[in-house]
């Protein structure tokens, strides 16, 4: 049997009077890949939190190669060898790769940056990294940050390394070259935890996975002997069913003309170039793209929260078969008033989808149901509408009256998305609707979108994990940098040629003025 690297014994830790962990033990051995799976709030960031050192545990035992530890901030965990790289990276955008990879150290004397530089060329030497000490951060792509957290981990000694969501916005290409890393980190005899959703690449890339389940260690199995279906059964507890529904479309009809779509931010930059496309009732259209490639701009364009330059259309076809209309210029409320079914999920769930001080009675009462149409508004009163997407989506709240700030990442998302859909819309545009939340609720949140499609409405579906893209979607629009790619047929395109569509672009986007 391989050594243990880490060990844990009875761990608890108690949030108030909520069970985060309850007596969770288990162990990570030297030279392998462990995936540790587990639904929302099952506990499996704030244990790997605690061996990282942002948690202390109430009770239990650490112990790292054997030796008891006490872990109480993260540079316990760095002396120890653990280094964790979390899912929002921790990087100073102005600073170069090597400054931030010494950023906070000391060594007598002060800091040699050509033997820091030398240092690093190794270990990317070792491990096969592709990085560049001296550029910036902000000239990164999410994939080359990535790459420098993990060496930032290396440099300073890492011999058990713990990724949160590592793949999460990478392309197929970007993963695999994650995955072949990783392989080469496990035969220089590093201990690897990952915590993960994607059940395809547990499968790929662990030896063992460890399930957690509402806070509980329910248990680990060898890798070999697992399936996407028992994985997912030992982590919700019962049987269920993995397979996404893809009605065809019946009588597909055209409710959104986007044509000739460009924004600019702020600072100048070209945030969309000349995207144009058709979005139909009856269907479900998924947008692709590298994180930043502008879905997010382009769905506040549709919605009216972003402006556009002179020359862009965004057009309504009414399902009554009245005369359409034009969204360009028109704010949210504009739009509603015209008469326009429009359900926007955005990407900020608290910023942008709800009041995070409000709870979810105040949320529904922020918009009108008396005209909608959606699974949920058998009820009208906001009350009645809370407590149906509560019963329906499982969402964890203490009351309903309980500010959704306090509420998991993936409850919030949970209470927004209801919300939208009870709404009854014509056009439905939801960007990254099931991140973070666990696979069970991900599939009640497909079939809801698919309800949606069947009864005519046109769906839009930014989405970051492709094999979701191609089994729920029938076409995908492709986005590079702001400019569109193109659109493929979701059922034979594979997601080699998506990964390349969202990284093959001509030329940069141009600064303005």
């Amino acid at each position: 049997m391989l050594d243990c690297a880490i060990q844990l014994k009875d761990l608890t830790k108690t949030f108030g009077r909520v069970y985060a962990n309850k007596n969770v033990s288990l162990e990570v051995r030297k030279g392998e890949i462990l995936s540790l799976l587990g639904e929302n709030g099952s506990g499996k960031t704030t244990l790997m939190n605690m061996i990282s050192g942002i948690y202390y545990p109430d009770s239990g035992q650490i112990f790292v190669n054997g030796k008891p530890v006490d872990i109480r901030s993260p540079k316990d965990a760095f002396d120890l060898g653990i280094g964790m790289i979390h899912q929002h990276f921790k990087l100073v955008d102005v600073f170069t790769a090597a400054e931030n990879i010494v950023l906070g150290l000391k060594e007598k004397g002060g800091l040699d940056m050509k033997a820091v530089k030398a240092k690093i060329r190794e270990i990317c030497q070792r491990y096969h990294f592709d990085l560049s000490c001296d550029q910036k951060v902000y000239e990164m792509s999410v994939s080359q940050k990535q790459t420098l957290e993990i060496v930032k981990v290396l440099y300073r000694g890492a011999n058990i390394l713990i990724l949160d969501e590592p793949t999460a916005v990478l392309t197929p290409q970007e993963t695999e070259h994650l995955f072949d890393v990783l392989r080469i980190m496990k035969q220089h005899g590093k201990a690897i935890v990952i915590i993960t959703h994607k059940l395809h690449e547990v499968l790929e890339i662990s030896d063992r996975v460890s399930i957690m389940r509402k806070g509980e260690y329910i248990g680990t199995v060898d890798t070999k002997d697992a399936t996407e279906l028992s994985l997912t059964e030992m982590m919700v507890g019962q049987r269920v069913s993995l397979d996404i529904e893809r009605p065809t479309p019946v009588h597909p009809t055209k409710r959104l003309s986007v044509q000739h779509v460009r924004c600019v931010n702020k600072e100048g930059f070209v945030t969309l170039d000349d995207v144009s496309f058709d979005a139909y009732g009856g269907e479900i259209l998924g947008i692709a793209g590298i994180s930043g490639s502008g879905q997010k701009e382009l769905l506040e364009a549709i919605a009216g929260l972003q402006p556009t330059q002179s020359g862009a259309s965004i057009t309504f076809m009414p399902a009554d078969g009245s005369s359409p209309k034009e969204l360009i210029g028109k704010t949210p409320k504009e739009i509603k008033e015209l008469g326009v079914a429009l359900s926007f999920v955005p990407e900020d769930r608290l910023g942008m989808g709800l009041v995070g001080s409000m709870g979810m009675t105040g949320n529904m009462m922020l918009k009108s149901y008396e005209n909608g149409h959606g699974i949920f508004t058998q009820r009208k009163q906001p009350k009645h509408l809370a407590e149906s997407i509560r019963d329906e989506l499982h969402v964890n709240t203490p009351n309903l009256n309980t500010p959704v700030r306090r509420l998991s990442g993936g409850n919030v998302q949970k209470v927004l998305v209801g919300r939208e859909i009870s709404a009854g819309p014509t056009v439905l545009m939801t960007a990254y609707a099931v991140r973070g939340l666990d696979i069970n609720t991900s599939y009640t949140i497909y079939r809801l979108l698919n309800e949606q499609k069947k009864k005519g409405v046109a769906v839009i579906y930014v989405g970051e994990d492709l094999d979701v893209l191609v089994s729920l979607c029938d076409r995908i629009l492709v986005l590079c940098g702001g400019r569109m790619n193109g659109i493929v047929d979701a059922r034979t395109v594979t997601k080699e040629e998506i990964g390349l569509l969202m990284t093959k672009r001509e030329g940069d986007l141009s600064h303005v003025g």
